[in-house]
C-alpha cells in the first residue's frame, strides 16, 4: 500500500512540475510579445522623430524652392496626356509656352499681362459647402 501512495504522490508532483513549466512558457511568450511590441513602437517613434527633424531642417535652411524667384508659373492648361500650355512670367513679361515631352516652344510673347484670379483652397471649400 505504501508503494502505491509513493507512486501517486510522484504522479501528482510530475503534474505540478508540468503545469509550472506551462505557466513559465506562457509567461515567457507573453514577455517575448511585449518585447517585440515595445521594439516596434520604439522603431516607429525613431522614424517619426527623424521625419520631423528633416522637415525642420528643410524649413530652416529653405531647401524647398519658393515662388519668389525670377520665373513664375502663372497658369497651366493640359492639352493632352503629355502636352500642355504654360503661362510663365519673367521680369514682368508674360510668355505662353507649348510644352511636350520632346520640346518647349514659345507660342506667344504677351503684350498685355493676363490677370489670373487665384483662389485658395479655403475659398473653394467654403464655396462648395455653401452650394450644398
Amino acid at each position: 500500500m505504501s508503494f502505491n501512495l509513493v507512486l501517486a504522490s510522484l504522479a501528482g508532483a510530475e503534474t505540478q512540475v508540468s503545469t509550472a513549466a506551462n505557466v513559465t512558457s506562457n509567461t515567457g511568450s507573453s514577455a517575448s510579445s511585449i518585447a517585440t511590441l515595445s521594439s516596434m513602437v520604439g522603431g516607429l517613434i525613431v522614424v517619426l522623430v527623424l521625419i520631423f527633424f528633416l522637415a525642420y531642417l528643410v524649413k530652416r535652411f529653405n531647401l524647398v524652392p519658393s515662388s519668389q524667384g525670377v520665373l513664375k508659373t502663372i497658369a497651366v492648361t493640359p492639352l493632352g496626356q503629355k502636352e500642355k500650355l504654360v503661362l510663365v512670367e519673367v521680369d514682368g513679361q508674360q510668355y505662353l509656352l507649348g510644352v511636350t515631352p520632346n520640346q518647349v516652344s514659345l507660342v506667344d510673347k504677351l503684350a498685355q499681362p493676363v490677370e489670373v484670379a487665384s483662389e485658395s483652397f479655403a475659398t473653394r471649400l467654403r464655396q462648395a459647402k455653401q452650394s450644398q
